[in-house]
């Protein structure tokens, strides 16, 4: 039986870590190379580190956050990889297969792709072509309108595709993706738990694994999310906020009767 994945989700803006809320509410929370040493001694199974920076502009002030001598996200990206220790996976306005091939020369194991998929989805096949479909990730970031319908967002969730997400994933497991990283930008940052019938419709369409992510704020979210379909979990804020959190999420994976990898 395939152990089920507790992964971290590390959020970068303008250089520096920040917590989410709905995509539109950002706080500084620390230094992106602290948080890798950091979770190399936790009992997690991969880190994804997605740059949500809107401009090319990085804001590097705050000593307290700021990452000493580096001025861009592939320098960032490089300090990263020596110090983390378990798969890496990086994404961010990825938008050419050429970006792809720098993330994997700076220490990146994995790709995620997101608007650039959307707009250009022969990116997706020409990572996998160049790269394996096991190192190409499509994130796919999903609101839920009042009347029930889903809809796949991109440019940070700010511009709607028409897409519905189960489609969507469809389509990008058949250009070639190895992994869908699914978000519900209604749940990000709200605490109330995973978008459980989301998970459904795209676990569904998938014939790849889907990773879960979006509105963890209790260990038992973990369990509900791989019990309607995802085969891995994934959080941010949680990770920020609440002390030992990989352990006391990897307990209640376990007592939920989920086979996780232990310390």
């Amino acid at each position: 039986m395939l152990q089920t994945r507790l992964i971290p989700v590390l959020l970068l803006q303008n250089g520096m870590l920040v917590r989410s809320e709905s995509f539109s509410i950002h706080q500084v929370v620390g230094n992106p190379i602290h948080e890798a040493k950091r979770f190399n001694e936790w009992n997690v199974d991969e880190l994804v580190y997605l740059d949500i920076s809107r401009d090319g502009t990085y804001d590097l002030r705050r000593d307290d956050h700021k990452v000493k001598n580096l001025s861009e996200p592939m320098q960032i990206l490089e300090e990263v990889s020596k110090t983390c220790f378990m798969p890496l996976t990086w994404g961010g306005r990825i938008r050419e297969l050429e970006q792809m091939r720098e993330c994997f020369r700076r220490g990146a194991d994995k790709v995620a792709v997101n608007t650039g998929a959307v707009r250009n989805p022969a990116l997706i096949r020409d990572g996998a072509n160049a790269f394996g479909a096991q190192a190409v990730v499509v994130c796919v970031d999903v609101r839920r309108h009042a009347d029930g319908r889903y809809e796949v967002f991109i440019e940070g969730g700010r511009e709607a595709t028409g897409f519905d997400p189960a489609d969507w994933a469809r389509r990008a497991v058949e250009h070639g993706a190895g992994e869908i990283l699914l978000q519900s930008i209604d749940r990000d940052g709200t605490a109330q738990g995973y978008d459980l019938e989301l998970i459904r419709r795209v676990t569904a369409a998938s014939s790849v694994p889907v990773i879960a992510l979006g509105g963890v704020g209790r260990y038992e979210n973990y369990a509900e999310a791989i019990k309607a379909g995802a085969d891995a979990v994934a959080a941010a804020n949680i990770f920020h906020f609440k002390e030992l959190s990989d352990r006391n999420g990897k307990r209640a994976m376990a007592k939920a009767g989920l086979n996780v990898r232990t310390a």
